[in-house]
């Protein structure tokens, strides 16, 4: 008898288990049932903000259809949610009034946008009430509000100053709309990168046409009125920034009412150990956003220091592929057969690539060290463990910084804005876990004139990562061109790359237009 999976939540987590699933399902060996709160299948939330500024198209977004799924025998109850789990019967209780039956179930409820606690705002995280003209641009209709203000030159205030709110105002601004963002702190992304980067990013920003209001601590926002549009927000020293939209960028929250109301263990996100599995229910899985894998084992090394969920596509991707296979088994073999399988790997920590015109940054690992700050630097050197060495080279007149922190000649983290040669080397080698070259400047000439078609070692690499989303190869991206796709979207299709936050698309195009000019030649 065929097993009945039951999946909370279709967002792009969600569809690649789905998509993994789809040959499973078609043989009859699962019955899947996918419960949506929105009307509209899976699609891309990573980059709604770019269908905001009109530079992409929800088509292009879409990661799932519909009818196909059902004509493949996949069961979707879209527009509907999930109000409460009975884990005795093994039943979902429906908003529309139905129960559903089911023998194992994944959470993949994904993250809800932060609502700061503001004068105006009803921060409630079960239904926030948000005033005309203020969005946390976080699905399909948040994007048609931002578009609308773009396209008719608004102004646009982006409060927070994380990576998507940067995305966001600098799109707004290049597409015509005046913008500004406020955030907390000297400069933006200051939980990840460190003052200088931190003070050349800024000037970019400003350079970019984005106007930047740091140290800002908001207190409320004003309206044009009882029940009016968003006209102003308000700040603690008592001025205010005038605006006709307001985009909440304060970051993001895993959902996990679903399974702290039915008894389930959690803490930032669902609690599930090294097979997905929740604590004490091993029929019951979480992935993505909403799952925090920290395993119970007191001695696991590997969780001693586990963070909450990574808010990134791609350990959600791989956690789907991975659940997948182990579902299947599961179903055909048994449990003791399920449990044979490599646990899933410890996923690395994520590089953070800041996607815009004309700016380019990434950042990964710990870079709040300074050259000469000994209790940082000796930090961690314990039982002959070498002192980490701090690398960096500053140029802000013309928007370039590079910080590099080593150990043992090894990265362990890394800051690189305007240089992107360079940034892609260390990117790979920070991956890799590589040794850096012992004279470090041999990097910065990546970037150099001189330089323009070399590239580093690394960086020529066919076997490199260059979709770090969905963990695919420059060389397979360089196979479907070669076997015929002659876009992003088609070689998104054969490979899946670029089907993530969208930072390797020039790098896409770049190989592809290589194959054309070579073919041309």
């Amino acid at each position: 008898m065929s097993e009945r999976i039951v999946v909370v939540g279709f967002g792009p987590v969600a569809a690649r288990l789905v998509d993994e699933l789809l040959p499973a399902v078609r043989t009859g060996l699962v019955q899947l049932l996918v419960v949506g709160q929105e009307a509209e299948a899976a699609y891309n939330r990573v980059m709604v903000a770019e269908l905001a500024v009109g530079r992409t198209t929800a088509e292009a977004l879409a990661m799932a259809d519909a009818s196909e799924l059902e004509s493949d025998g996949v069961q979707l109850r879209l527009g509907v949610k999930v109000k409460r789990i009975d884990r005795a019967r093994q039943n979902v209780v429906l908003s529309d009034g139905s129960t559903e039956h089911y023998d194992r179930l994944v959470f993949a409820t994904g993250s809800r946008p932060v609502i700061p606690n503001l004068t105006g705002l009803n921060p409630d995280p079960s239904g926030p009430v948000l005033p005309p003209g203020v969005t946390a641009l976080r699905d399909l209709k948040d994007a048609a509000v931002l578009r609308s203000a773009v396209a008719d030159g608004k102004r646009v205030v982006v409060l927070g100053g994380g990576v998507l709110g940067l995305e966001t105002a600098l799109a707004a601004s290049e597409e015509g709309a005046q913008t500004t963002v406020v955030h907390n702190g000297p400069f933006p992304l200051g939980r990840s990168i460190d003052r200088g980067s931190g003070s050349v990013l800024t000037n970019s920003l400003r350079a970019g046409g984005v106007r930047m209001a740091g140290n800002a601590r908001s207190t409320g926002v004003e309206t044009a009125g009882p029940g009016g549009s968003f006209s102003a927000l308000l700040l603690d020293d008592g001025s205010a920034i005038d605006g006709d939209l307001l985009v909440l960028s304060c970051g993001v929250r895993p959902r996990i009412e679903l399974a702290e109301g039915c008894g389930l263990p959690v803490a930032t996100g669902i609690l599930v150990d090294h097979h997905l599995r929740t604590y004490h229910e091993p029929h019951m899985f979480a992935i993505g956003d909403c799952a925090e894998v920290r395993c119970p084992d007191a001695a696991c090394v590997d969780c001693r220091n586990a963070g909450g969920p990574s808010g990134l596509v791609g350990p959600g991707w791989r956690q789907a592929e991975w659940l997948a296979e182990y579902l299947v088994v599961l179903a055909r073999n048994g449990q003791a057969a399920a449990d044979t399988l490599e646990a899933l790997p410890i996923e690395k920590p994520g590089v953070v690539v800041l996607k815009a015109r004309g700016i380019n940054l990434a950042v990964a690992g710990d870079n709040q060290a300074d050259p000469w700050d000994e209790e940082l630097l000796e930090a961690g050197a314990v039982s002959g463990r070498p002192r980490r060495q701090i690398s960096q080279w500053a140029d802000p007149e013309h928007g370039r910084y590079v910080k590099m922190t080593t150990r043992g000649g090894v990265l362990e983290g890394l800051v690189a804005v305007g240089m992107p040669r360079t940034a892609a080397e260390l990117v790979v080698l920070f991956e890799r876990s590589s040794e850096l070259p012992a004279d470090r400047s041999l990097l910065l000439r990546l970037d150099g004139p001189d330089q323009l078609d070399a590239g580093g070692a690394t960086s020529n690499d066919p076997q490199r990562t260059l979709c770090r989303c969905a963990g695919v190869s420059a060389a397979s991206i360089g196979d479907s061109v070669v076997e015929g796709c002659s876009t992003v979207a088609e070689v998104s299709k054969a490979t899946r790359a670029g089907t993530g936050c969208g930072g390797c698309h020039e790098d896409i195009k770049g190989i592809i237009e290589k194959h054309f000019q070579a073919a041309a030649a």
